[in-house]
Parts: C-alpha cells; structure tokens; sequence
C-alpha cells in the first residue's frame, strides 16, 4: 500500500500510487509505523531533486525526515513548499530574487530565507492543518496558479485552464471569467507569476492545450 506521502496543491498528504515529478519536504511527520503523524514540523517547506549526487534514499526511514512528492512544481508551490536550496540551488536562487522583486522592493541586498519561509508560512498553513485560501476573480488569476472550484482543484496555464490530479492535468470548459475562485498558490507567489516567473508543470498540461 502507499505512503500517505504524496502532496496535492490543498498541502494535504494522500496515499496514491502516482509519484510525480519532485520530491521534498517540510521535517519529520511519520512515526516508527511510518504513518503521518503531523502535517508539518517547522516553516522550512521545501522541494527537491528526485534524484540528487546519486544519493539513495529509504523512504520514511525513521532517523530522517519525511519524502514527499509532488505531481509538478505548481503543485508544490500551490502547497506552499518553495525550492530547496541544497539539490535545487540554481532554482531556488531564482525563486529568491523573483519573491524579493515582487515583495521586498524595499529590501537593498538579502535577507535569510527563514523570513520569506515564515511569510509563506502564514499565507499556507491554518493550525491545526488547514491550508489558506485568498479570493480572486478567475480572469485576475495568473499563468502557474492553482485554485478551487467547486471542491476540485484547477491550474491557470497560458491562458486556459486545466483541471489537477495526481495523474495529471486535463483540459476544463471554464473560462477566465469574473466569477470568484478560491486560490490556492500563496499570494506572494502569485504575485511572482504576475511578474513573469514561471513554474514548471506537468507535460498533460501543455497537452491539454492541443
């Protein structure tokens, strides 16, 4: 049976059998059993390499921290988990610069991950478990994000949308339109997409453009 570790863009853990296309994670959630005990342990939300320096990894293993998987990387970023600053270190300089552009302008120079850390922090995660939403007009939501509507969960992409699952996307007859939607993506990252970062997705969703 699955682990109870693959992420949708809600930030909840589901077992499915699906992998995905990154891993990451947000510290140590399972117990001896290998059964998720926590949702999160601490604000250092991260994804990662699949593979990274050929290290080989047991999944759960009890003195390490919990793996986790996500579909794309909009799926990981509507979770609220940003790059890892280790295995993923090219892209995870350009997430840094592109939050900071968009949310610092103030900021002259650096400032250390752990504050952009506890921004996401507070626009992901409810106590107790529960995942921030924001309200917007479907026409205003940018390329990359995902939303909900009507319990199901939607990625913007070029223009169209497309509906999420752990096995990918599939094309949606809503349009960009006024109607309101419940966003999922942390609105400093959507504010990142509005200024031209883009996250990488799933090939169904170029597919579904076709």
């Amino acid at each position: 049976m699955p682990l109870q570790n693959r992420v949708d863009p809600w930030g909840k853990l589901q077992a499915v059998p699906m992998r995905g296309s990154l891993m990451g994670n947000r510290g140590i959630l399972h117990n001896e059993s290998r059964q998720i005990v926590r949702p999160w342990a601490g604000k250092s939300w991260v994804s990662c390499a699949l593979q990274f320096n050929g290290v080989h990894r047991t999944v759960f293993d009890k003195r390490t921290y919990s793996e986790l998987f996500f579909l794309d990387e909009a799926t990981a970023f509507a979770a609220g988990h940003r790059p890892c600053n280790y295995c993923r270190k090219s892209r995870y300089m350009e997430f840094k610069a592109a939050w900071l552009r968009a949310n610092r302008p103030d900021v002259v120079g650096n400032i250390p991950i752990t504050e952009v850390d506890k921004v996401l922090h507070a626009e992901r995660a409810i106590p107790g478990g529960g995942k921030m939403r924001f309200s917007s007009a479907l026409k205003d939501v940018p390329s990359g994000a995902i939303f909900e509507y009507e319990n199901a969960a939607f990625l913007v992409w070029k223009g169209t949308v497309h509906r999420w699952s752990f096995d990918g996307y599939t094309p949606s007859s809503l349009q960009l339109g006024p109607q309101e939607v419940n966003v999922l993506t942390p609105v400093s990252i959507v504010r990142i997409y509005e200024a031209g970062f883009t996250p990488g997705v799933h090939a169904s969703a170029e597919a579904a453009r076709c």
